[in-house]
């Protein structure tokens, strides 16, 4: 047998050619599909997925531990697949806008009774939960879990560590997740454990859906910025953040849905603030990072303030103001509303056309001891008010209702219950038409108060003793 001539060895490595091609194009797309199919399904983590995974050793060893390692890892693949998609989700928000909560924490949620009361009046078709738990954590304490609202809402989640970018990214994913999760998310407000409201729900999400910038601080000229921007080296910024662009603000916003999928499809500047830091004193990534890539890319679309409250007067080792069991009370929750936020870098207003700002109130606040719960809970039940409906603006819907052009008579009717306060209920009686086309963006308001006015007469109708034995926190 004559052995085989170089010709059909050839002919033979280029009839397999094409096999090799398609194996090779199909094992890698299913590899990659893999890494970024990420659907509703699988956005959360099951109710019965245990918080604290245990930590395995390659030696066999009875109850041994691991220390946590020095640096946690960033901006792996499956972080990086998920903010891709959630950059490119539809940029507008469906009609019925929706309010995205985010609860980013360490810890069990120690006020998680308050924001039962506080969503407990809440339409559930205007809200969504999102909870990003460090799983190295221990959630699983007597009485404080992810129950109530929060069952089944904590996403896939990972380390977080003070001094360094992993409270970036979490606050990030958290973003990516209420992206991807509900189109009608609009605004997304960033929280800690430490966190309470302030107000009702009905006015929490008035004042928030209808601005059409985002909350949050931006501050240039603070005391000690170029040491913070200098934390990972002299010139380790540069050139994507010069000094010039750095600034400075706190952890905790409100975005638009436009401004979350910047960030989170933003990689220049994370590019530089995930480097560690040399010095833990001046680290304070999460401070830095979100001031500063809106202030580079849309300053106009912000209000520089953020709407959580907070008491630097009195806070050590970069902590804000713990507020004790014995000094809450009435007072204190009013002059906290009272209170207005500082507008980035300006020290009052002055006439130059930020005084408009002076109606922003705070909608939440922090930081309280856990140990104040039962305080707090008792001022929500009995010594704070609900908001009446009358604080949902008859001028806003006279505004709306005026825009498309319909003269409009605004009754109030109040109906009593035994079980409640007085509820004062706006009712829109429209008298004519002209032929003009009304506006959407009037429309979509229209509809968003009446859904509000509707439920909470459907509550009152249907005399629901539950809704009143527990006036929410307003």
């Amino acid at each position: 047998m004559l052995p085989p001539t170089p010709l059909p060895l050839f002919c033979a490595i280029l009839l397999c050619l094409p096999l090799a091609l398609i194996f090779t194009f199909t094992h890698s797309t299913s590899s990659s599909s893999s890494s970024i199919n990420l659907t509703k399904t699988n956005l959360f983590l099951p109710p019965t997925t245990p918080l604290l995974q245990p930590q395995i050793n390659n030696q066999t060893t009875a109850n041994a531990t691991i220390p946590p390692p020095p640096q946690l890892p960033l901006d792996e693949e499956d972080d990086v697949s998920l903010f891709a998609l959630a950059s490119r989700v539809h940029p507008s928000p469906k009609p019925i806008k929706k309010l995205a909560f985010m609860f980013l924490t360490t810890s069990p949620l120690p006020f998680a009774p308050l924001w039962e009361l506080f969503f407990a009046r809440a339409p559930q078709n205007l809200y969504n939960i999102y909870v990003h738990a460090d799983p190295s954590a221990n959630y699983t304490t007597k009485g404080f879990g992810f129950g109530g609202v929060f069952d089944g809402r904590v996403i896939r989640s990972k380390p977080t560590r003070r001094h360094t970018p992993t409270l970036i990214a979490a606050a990030r994913r958290l973003l990516a997740h209420a992206l991807l999760h509900d189109q009608s998310n609009s605004m997304f407000a960033l929280l800690s454990p430490s966190c309470i409201p302030l107000h009702s729900f009905s006015y929490t999400y008035r004042t928030l859906i209808k601005s059409r910038r985002s909350y949050i601080e931006i501050l240039k000229d603070e005391p000690g910025a170029y040491d913070r921007w200098a934390a990972r080296g002299e010139e380790a910024m540069l050139p994507e953040v010069g000094y010039e662009d750095f600034r400075i603000g706190s952890q905790f916003w409100v975005l638009k849905r436009k401004h979350a999928r910047i960030v989170v499809g933003e990689r220049r500047v994370w590019s530089k603030f995930k480097l560690p830091c040399l010095r833990d004193h001046t680290c304070y990534p999460e401070e830095h990072y979100f001031a500063t890539v809106l202030s580079m890319v849309d300053p106009r679309g912000c209000v520089p303030c953020t709407l959580t409250h907070v008491d630097w007067n009195g806070g050590h080792g970069g902590h804000p103001r713990m507020y004790m069991e014995s000094e809450v009370g009435p007072e204190l929750i009013r002059r906290l509303r009272k209170s207005r936020p500082r507008y980035g870098d300006e020290i009052a207003s002055n006439g130059s056309g930020r005084r408009r700002h002076e109606e922003d109130p705070f909608m939440f606040a922090r930081k309280f001891s856990a140990a104040s719960l039962h305080q707090l809970m008792s001022i929500a039940n009995e010594d704070i008010k609900v908001e009446r409906v009358q604080a949902m603006a008859p001028s806003t819907i006279r505004k709306a209702i005026g825009a498309v052009k319909d003269q409009t008579s605004i009754g109030i009717a109040k109906v009593a219950s035994n079980m409640a306060p007085e509820l004062e209920v706006a009712i829109v009686k429209a008298t004519s038409h002209d032929d003009d086309p009304a506006s959407e963006k009037y429309i979509r308001e229209i509809l968003q108060l009446t859904l509000i006015l509707v439920d909470m007469l459907a509550r009152v109708l249907l005399r629901c003793p539950n809704d009143w034995e527990k006036p929410v926190i307003g």
